[in-house]
């Protein structure tokens, strides 16, 4: 799809966007579509866009996926989990239904923010302000996006981690298909567990990179530890490249489990700093988390810098 295509298609839904760079290079902001991200290079759009997502609702029987690149909170599942208050799996309509305004504006920069009521899955209301500071930098056949990811408690009330966890989880889709793949350092096979069903054979190993495939055939995520610097998409058909790094971690914080658990399994003691999402629909998700602290105090600022850089080979 092209940049120009996107933005019209968001135009005549009715769905706002804030464009930074211009339509050959930058990055689209779905202020209306739970301020999705989606990244330009020579006119096209890079990440997977889901048209019916645009212009449709999401409920809790069915989820329109937008695409793009989306901050949700994790963990998704687990006790102190947001996406399991009602019982079954559903997008939070706090989340689904988030509409960002522009809080600020430099060349090629802004800032982006929601206030989003959630709910965990204990039935603890978490208040939150969602915040994205957006800037981005063309290079010579590339498009880095540098991306502040936070997530402030806005509730009145000290939350300790028994009760309730919330770190920035930044979700960047793609669509898949034959050769794609991740790879990524990794010195020691402890870093990589599942957090769905085992998916070994999904996986080889080159030296000390790791090459998982994600072609589509078979639904799987992959968690993957503080150890690892960084994750690469490759999709040789389209000739892209898509590196994601996460910085550290504020001081005080640290990385939790933020898997995809039933809402009475309490959550694990590995931190996820990465994690690789692939889906039999043809599409896939290049993942990176943010921290919490042991205890939640009002205005506390749950923070990560995500660079995400996109190449043409």
């Amino acid at each position: 799809m092209k940049a120009t295509q996107l933005l019209n298609a968001l135009a005549k839904a009715g769905r706002r966007a804030h464009l930074m760079g211009n339509t050959e290079a930058g990055v689209i902001a779905a202020l209306d579509v739970e301020g999705r991200l989606f990244a330009v290079l020579d006119g096209q759009v890079l990440n997977r866009v889901n048209p019916e997502a645009l212009c449709g609702q999401s409920t809790c029987q069915r989820y329109l996926n937008p695409g793009g690149d989306g901050l949700w909170p994790a963990p998704e599942g687990t006790t102190v989990g947001y996406q399991y208050a009602t019982g079954a799996w559903r997008v939070a309509p706090g989340l689904s239904a988030a509409r960002y305004l522009v809080a600020a504006v430099a060349a090629r920069r802004a800032v982006i923010r929601a206030e989003v009521d959630l709910v965990n899955n204990r039935g603890l209301g978490v208040p939150a302000i969602f915040q994205r500071d957006i800037a981005v930098a063309r290079g010579r056949r590339s498009l880095t996006v540098r991306v502040v990811e936070n997530i402030t408690y806005a509730g009145r009330t000290t939350l300790r981690r028994a009760e309730c966890l919330l770190a920035p989880w930044t979700l960047c889709q793609f669509d898949c298909g034959p050769e794609c793949e991740v790879v990524f350092p990794c010195a020691t096979r402890s870093s990589v567990w599942d957090l769905y069903d085992p998916s070994e054979d999904e996986r080889a190993w080159d030296g000390p990179l790791c090459h998982a495939r994600t072609e589509g055939s078979r639904r799987y995520q992959i968690a993957i530890d503080a150890r690892t610097p960084w994750i690469e998409f490759r999709d040789p058909r389209r000739g892209l490249v898509v590196r994601r790094e996460a910085g550290p971690l504020p001081a005080g914080q640290s990385y939790i489990d933020i898997r995809d658990a039933a809402p009475d399994v309490p959550p694990g003691k590995k931190g996820v700093r990465y994690s690789i999402y692939c889906d039999t629909a043809h599409f896939m998700e290049i993942e990176a988390a943010g921290g919490c602290p042991a205890v939640v105090r009002p205005d506390t600022e749950m923070s990560v810098l995500v660079t995400t850089r996109y190449t043409r080979t």
